[in-house]
């Protein structure tokens, strides 16, 4: 039994390892865009959130550009105006 117990703790220490590093590479790939003008997006893919501070939006929000459906002829945007978040 002592063997098994020897071969699971590196794996779990290499799993722990690989789930950290995970979390560490992908909080800016997570976090979103934002861009001047809408015009600035140029590859937005479905499901991408592109936020677009144009003042196009009432005081207090700002626009949100979604990649929203795929179509034959790309990818479909949508646009709405929401809260602005307050950066830390």
């Amino acid at each position: 039994m002592s063997d098994a117990y020897e071969i699971r703790l590196p794996v779990s220490a290499l799993l722990c390892k690989a789930a950290v590093t995970l979390l560490l590479t992908a909080g800016p790939a997570i976090a979103q865009q934002q861009v001047s003008r809408e015009q600035d997006i140029t590859d937005l893919r479905l499901g991408q959130r592109v936020l677009v501070d144009d003042g196009s939006c009432p005081n207090g929000q700002i626009k949100e550009v979604l990649g929203a459906t795929l179509t034959g002829a790309g990818i479909t945007r949508t646009s709405k105006c929401v809260p602005r978040v307050q950066r830390r």
